[in-house]
């Protein structure tokens, strides 16, 4: 996943997010790319200028059944450019294409019982089988925040699951660059904090 517009995407390098006078730089879709990708890519670039938006992102998804709120694709967009600059080239499409197949993958394999959702114990051994060995209390702020079921059952569907990989897998990159020798402790600054939290709260 790429950290930064980087100069192997075809991105000028840029501060990080709240840039939002980058240059960009359409990039190309990398060796190996489905056709079906790149057609898709292509339908939902309007203008032909090798970018595609949120929005167009959005209705690139959907076609494929992944129906996908504003806020989840903009959460996307962020953690495949780093930037608030909502656009992408070809080349952040297409990981975002495949790594939606895995995480749609990845859910249907911890819905055991088919119903759409997952509960807290399926979130948390999704989670971990990403890589992410997230606290029990963490897990229970995202349920919290992302339940829509009825009654005593707490559950969330699969537009939510995504933002949830999103918001653990982004914030969790962002605290291990403080933290090289992975020692579970980091420091920022005041402002260093700011930036790293608010992009996935105002997305």
């Amino acid at each position: 996943m790429a950290g930064t517009y980087a100069n192997e995407h075809g991105y000028p390098a840029a501060p990080g997010y709240g840039s939002p006078f980058a240059a960009l730089v359409p990039s190309q879709f990398p060796p190996g790319t489905n056709p079906e990708v790149m057609a898709c890519f292509r339908v939902a670039d309007l203008d032909g200028s090798g970018l595609i938006d949120d929005v167009e992102l959005q209705r690139a998804l959907s076609g494929y059944n992944q129906i996908f709120s504003i806020r989840t694709v903009r959460l996307l967009m962020y953690l495949f450019t780093n930037t608030n600059v909502r656009k992408i080239g070809p080349g952040e499409f297409t990981q975002v294409f495949y790594s939606l197949q895995n995480w749609r993958a990845m859910f249907e394999r911890f819905d055991r019982d088919g119903s759409g959702t997952i509960e807290g114990n399926e979130l948390r051994e999704a989670l971990l089988s990403l890589g992410f060995n997230v606290p029990p209390l963490v897990i229970d702020l995202l349920l919290s925040k992302f339940n829509k079921s009825e009654g005593m059952r707490r559950a969330i569907e699969y537009d939510n699951f995504i933002e949830c990989c999103l918001i653990v897998k982004g914030l969790s990159e962002k605290f291990k660059e403080r933290d090289p020798m992975l020692s579970g402790a980091a420091t920022f600054t005041y402002e260093g904090f700011m930036l790293c939290v608010l992009p996935f709260l105002v997305a």
